[in-house]
């Protein structure tokens, strides 16, 4: 039977996703993007994005910051702290979390997040063995709307694009990622930077085919999970 949706649902359903909207940083709030309402000239530390749909392919250029590609402000913080990404409203529990820095070798006007530079600081995906469950990642963040993460203590100081993000895996075989990236001044007297097996490009950080993308939870036998991309850095 075909039917019609009242047209009040109709926002509801689209906006059913999710994104970060704020940060927390040395005990301050940074706000963020909020979608659905461009804003011209906003005084953020994120980088703006357009709405809260999903990117479905790994090598769509969207997926470096979905799409934003400035922000006016940066935020501080010192290595060895915590950055905490908050998130308005978020739906899936079957997916990691992500979390990545790229380095920006100067001034944040000129960060394009291109090249082979992108580094992973954090990450949570499956713990268990059961595919077809709530004991993922993306399940924490759905609970608590929140996901924090060390800066690594020997990181290197300097201006950063820190990068949230998560993959649904909720429907077989139809990854859907949801990236956001925020601008953070890093401080202190590290000197370390990762090495080259721990960069990558984004977008393309992994292939679509790659067995942590392209995902049946409910019918494809898996037992065990692994996170694409390269390992966490820790410093």
């Amino acid at each position: 039977m075909l039917f019609s949706l009242p047209l009040f649902l109709a926002p509801a359903l689209v906006a059913a996703h999710g994104a970060v909207t704020s940060y927390e940083i040395g005990g301050k709030t940074y706000e963020g993007y909020q979608g659905f309402s461009p804003v011209a000239g906003a005084q953020i530390i994120q980088r703006q994005w357009p709405d809260y749909n999903p990117i479905m392919t790994v090598t769509d250029p969207k997926m470096t910051c979905n799409g934003g590609t400035s922000a006016p402000l940066s935020a501080e913080v010192a290595a060895g702290e915590n950055v905490t990404a908050v998130w308005k409203q978020w739906t899936h529990e079957q997916g990691p979390v992500m979390v990545w820095m790229y380095s920006c070798d100067g001034e944040f006007t000129a960060c394009d997040g291109k090249g082979k530079k992108w580094f992973k600081i954090d990450e949570m995906g499956l713990w268990g063995d059961v595919l077809n469950s709530n004991n993922w990642g993306t399940a924490l963040v759905f609970k608590d709307l929140k996901w924090s993460s060390k800066i690594p203590e020997t990181l290197k100081p300097g201006n950063y694009l820190i990068r949230h993000e998560l993959l649904a895996l909720h429907q077989a075989n139809t990854p859907q990622f949801y990236p956001e990236c925020a601008q953070i001044t890093v401080t202190g007297s590290g000197t370390a930077t990762p090495d080259a097996s721990a960069l990558t490009s984004i977008p393309a950080y992994a292939a679509q085919s790659d067995a942590g993308i392209m995902v049946d939870i409910y019918q494809g036998g898996g037992t065990s999970y692994k996170t694409p991309g390269p390992a966490v850095w820790t410093g």
